[in-house]
């Protein structure tokens, strides 16, 4: 071996060395025997360094995966027995492998194991015992082989082609008949010689246990001898974590549900009486999490098994099942009520499906109700804070918290639907109870009180969004505890938690404010003051600047006597300035967004006249064009780098927070309705200089193209003066994403204004052609996948162009620009509909060239149109399919084609007798096709129902490439 390149395999070697290695392990693999100098080490045991080693594994791992069946029958032996010699050695050496080698060499022998079982090495387990012997470094990789084909052949969260799923069903069904009581046998000895000598061996073959018992005959492992062992481990502290999951998977296995009730029923009598249930006097968490999610597994199966035995109509095994089930609801409750979240959480499943079951019933025991009620208080209490909980700082311990809280809800959402009476009640009383004392109160009950309120509008759904209107019990309770949450003061509380939590309930239940409108004042205030927006946390304000825009919106009727006095507080967080000298706004530039939508909304929603409109808007618009025009000049001059990159920032958020008070603006009140279409224009006057500046173009332009887009949206033909010398600048300098996004806004354009642009269309048509044709042309790497997909992704939205363009009814743009001009944009529609494998793209020119065939394949259409039609269309509706990129069991490809069938036929109504009669004696005759099938597709072509023809032609181009 070149052991120069192996010193590159220390993960401390330099980088020259590292390639080197890298280079050899790719001569290694692709070379038809070198891989042999690998397998000659393995065996002989030539190497100490543990790297070597594993690279070793990894050439023959490659021979095994893909070039095994090119190999030699003697190529074939000396792998076999490579691997058997390096596997005789590790039992009788002192010193075992490391675990990474350990793992690597039972992957490749899995991989042997896959491809010669069924064939040639039908002993391969038989072979493995009996150089094992049950030699604790024998058994050790014996269970590791075992867990690696699990790996390959069963587990199923690996995916598998069908090819292969039938070869793993013929290994597993070959298995069952020829060595799996062997194997169990060999199981049971390793767990009787090793459980007071070698934990870690008891946990490997555990484990195998576990992921075997899900596919072989249950009466292999669920037997006395199995489970006495496996209870016998449950004592021991090492062990006994192994033997819950080993129990789990055995409660987990698929079964008839009257055999999955007795073995449940079976195990839990043992466990029981082994004392077990006794949780109480349990210390050891980690043990109890496993326990929770093995009774977690037993309940849901008994569950299961009882909803199968009533589809049966097998009622009385159904309800001896049913019994079963409550008669671990007690358990159920110790473990879901639980301190650690962990153990608590693995119950969930089984609660969820209890209450399901719970809900199917016609009436309830009085034990049910209770149960019902049980499980509703230990919801509550879970979902309180822990004290510990770190608000400010929230790592992974809150997020899973974060997580547990979610898996509470949906438990609260079934106990609604078992019994949403005692729902109602449960949280009115834990409501009215924190709050008539909140001020003394923990900050974590008084935050889960309001949490309760708030979640029991998902709980309790509302008829028509209202929660203030139908059953008069739960109108008047949520109103009842609305009321109180906005007179209580409680939104003074000193906890993040909590005044998040009163600021999501009032926006939830914002319908609360059009029954009861005389509380908006008081709650606005809250918003606004150092509660909500100005509060000391970040968190908070930057939350409480979304649910107030939200808060607007929803009351914008109810608003417009506050109007002036909420626009005059919010003056301050408006403020577009750069952080110098270590300020920080109060508000993030995302944050104000929110700030400047709400403003836009409360003016354009109000009842003032329109000249007034125009006042606020102007004074809300004006100081952001003053400091745009401020830090624009500023931007020119200055020299520091992080200065212009902060002044680039401002700017574009100058544009980006004009834009965005556009959004209130609609059908019923637009810019010229509210007579704020001056101030607008002002704005894109004042905006449009930002393209011409030669620092931060990408950020600029983004901004002010944005702008753009929303001022054709909200204004009429006035915006239309601006557009060509918006998009003159837009086209200096640009590059593929430049173009690919400023495209959108000229189909925008185009599809709204239509006939007004096209003069100007037919000027920007072919500068705009040109400079996508100059960034496509220009030379990339081979291997640079993003310009690959910046190219790709331009060539989409040029076919995007082209098609609004003839969409929208303008072809004299495009025929208006020249007999050169239009043959080659033609010609590229053509290319795009053939030769690029791109089926977003083919599908969008077979749409052009049909529009186009509509347009212009008549008698005084384009000249020299038809002649193009029968030289270049046809012709492309056939290559394209025939394509090998061109995958006809791929669902974007079949609309292509449906596409290219829609441009035949166009061809065939426009063209008639004339296209048929050239079909039928020159073109399909010239592509070989046999005379008969000739006739049939041009029968089919002529129906009517085009929708035949689709369906045909899939299966004619599959005919056509088989």
């Amino acid at each position: 071996m070149d052991e120069q390149a192996l010193l590159g395999l220390n993960p401390n070697a330099d980088a020259v060395f590292r390639k080197r290695a890298l280079t050899y392990f790719e001569q290694l693999k692709t070379s038809p025997d070198a891989w042999q100098v690998c397998a000659e080490a393995l065996a002989q045991g030539l190497h100490s360094d543990d790297h070597v080693k594993f690279f070793c594994f990894q050439v023959l791992e490659h021979q095994i995966k893909f070039k095994y069946s090119s190999l030699t029958e003697v190529q074939q032996q000396l792998i076999r027995d490579t691997l058997m010699t390096w596997l005789q050695a590790q039992i009788v050496t002192s010193q075992p492998e490391k675990a990474f080698i350990r793992n690597k060499a039972s992957q490749v022998f899995a991989l042997l194991f896959v491809a010669e079982y069924l064939t040639k090495w039908l002993s391969f387990f038989f072979d493995i015992l009996s150089i094992v012997c049950l030699n604790p470094q024998g058994v050790d990789l014996y269970l590791r082989i075992l867990m690696a084909i699990d790996a390959e052949v069963v587990d199923r969260e690996i995916v598998h082609t069908p090819e292969e799923c039938r070869r793993n069903t013929l290994i597993k069904d070959r298995m069952r008949e020829q060595c799996i009581s062997t194997l169990v046998d060999s199981w049971y000895q390793i767990l009787c010689i090793y459980q007071a000598s070698n934990s870690e061996i008891i946990c490997q073959c555990l484990e195998v246990v576990g992921a075997y018992v899900s596919w072989i005959d249950l009466s292999f492992i669920a037997n006395d001898r199995f489970v006495n062992v496996l209870l016998k481990f449950m004592s021991v502290d090492v062990l006994r974590e192994e033997a819950c999951d080993c129990l789990s998977e055995i409660v987990n296995k698929g079964m008839d549900p009257v055999d999955k009730m007795k073995l449940v029923e079976s195990l839990c009598q043992v466990l029981q009486s082994a004392g077990f249930f006794s949780i109480e006097q349990e210390e050891d968490v980690d043990f109890l999490a496993k326990f929770s999610k093995l009774i977690n597994g037993m309940g849901q199966s008994l569950i299961a098994s009882w909803s199968k035995l009533l589809k049966n109509g097998d009622l009385n095994n159904a309800q001896m099942t049913l019994q079963a089930t409550e008669a671990k609801i007690s358990l159920m409750l110790q473990l879901l009520n639980h301190e650690d979240d962990d153990i608590s959480s693995n119950i969930i499943g089984f609660c969820y499906d209890y209450l399901h079951t719970l809900k199917q019933l016609s009436i309830l025991s009085d034990q049910q109700n209770a149960n019902v009620e049980a499980i509703m208080l230990t919801v509550v209490k879970k979902l309180t804070y822990d004290e510990e909980y770190n608000f400010e700082n929230e790592g992974e311990d809150e997020a899973m918290f974060v997580e547990y809280r979610k898996q509470l809800k949906l438990l609260l959402d079934r106990v609604a639907q078992v019994s949403p009476d005692l729902l109602l009640t449960t949280v009115c009383r834990v409501f009215n109870s924190a709050l008539q004392k909140w001020q003394c109160t923990q900050f974590m009950e008084v935050e889960v009180a309001i949490r309760l309120l708030y979640m029991l509008g998902e709980a309790l759904p509302a008829s028509h969004g209202a929660h203030f209107s139908g059953d008069t019990n739960k109108v008047n309770a949520v109103q009842e505890m609305m009321r109180t949450l906005v007179t209580s003061g409680v939104s003074a509380y000193q906890h993040t938690s909590v005044t998040l939590e009163f600021f999501e309930t009032v926006v939830r239940y914002d319908k609360f404010f059009m029954v009861e409108p005389q509380h908006i004042p008081t709650v606005l205030l809250a918003f606004l003051d150092h509660r909500g927006l100005r509060h000391p946390s970040p968190k908070v304000r930057s939350r409480v600047a979304y649910l107030f825009s939200r808060f607007v919106k929803s009351l914008s009727k109810q608003m417009n006597t506050f109007i002036e006095e909420i626009l005059d507080r919010m003056q301050d967080l408006l403020e577009l300035s750069p952080p110098e000298n270590g300020y920080h706004a109060l508000l993030s530039s995302d944050d104000q967004m929110f700030i400047y939508e709400t403003a836009g909304i409360l003016i354009v929603n109000s009842e003032f006249p329109a000249e007034s409109k125009e006042v606020l808007m102007r004074n809300l618009l004006s100081p952001l064009m003053e400091k745009f025009k401020l830090f624009l000049d500023k931007l020119i001059m200055e020299e520091n780098e992080e200065k212009t990159a902060t002044l680039a920032d401002c700017i574009s958020h100058a544009v980006s927070f004009a834009s965005r008070t556009s959004k209130a603006f609609s059908n019923k009140q637009t810019v010229k309705q509210c007579g704020c279409s001056e101030v607008y224009l002002k704005c894109l006057e004042t905006f449009l200089p930002a393209l011409s500046c030669p620092l931060h173009k990408e950020v600029l332009r983004s901004g002010v193209r944005t702008f753009l887009h929303r001022m054709i949206i909200c204004l009429e033909e006035e915006v239309l003066p601006f557009i060509p010398v918006a998009s003159e600048h837009m086209l200096k300098d640009c590059e593929a994403k430049d173009l690919q996004e400023f495209i959108p806004l000229i189909n925008q354009i185009t599809a709204k204004f239509k006939a007004q642009v096209s003069p100007f269309l037919q000027q920007m048509f072919m500068p705009l052609i040109q400079a996508i044709f100059q960034v496509l042309n220009r030379p990339a790497e081979d291997n640079d996948q993003s310009a690959a997909l910046e190219k790709q992704m331009l060539r989409r939205s040029y076919f995007a162009f082209l098609q609004t363009v003839v969409g929208s009814g303008m072809c004299e743009v495009l025929s208006n620009q020249g007999s050169e001009n239009v043959e080659q944009v033609v010609f590229t529609v053509i290319q795009g509909a053939v030769e690029f494998p791109d089926p977003i793209a083919q599908k969008t020119c077979f749409i052009i060239l049909s529009k186009l065939v509509e347009l212009w394949g008549v008698k005084d259409g384009l000249v020299g149109f038809i002649d193009f039609i029968y030289k270049r269309i046809v012709p492309a509706c056939f290559l394209a399919p025939m394509k090998p990129t061109f995958d006809l069991s791929d669902a974007q490809t079949v609309l292509v084609l449906s596409e290219c069938a829609v441009t035949l036929k166009t061809i065939q109504l426009k063209r008639g007798p004339e296209f048929i009669q050239y079909l039928q004696q020159e073109y399909l005759p010239s592509l070989q096709i046999a005379p008969d099938m000739i006739q049939e597709f041009c029968q089919v072509l002529q129906q009517t129902d085009s929708k035949v023809f689709k369906n045909y032609l899939k299966v004619f181009f599959q005919r056509a490439k088989t």
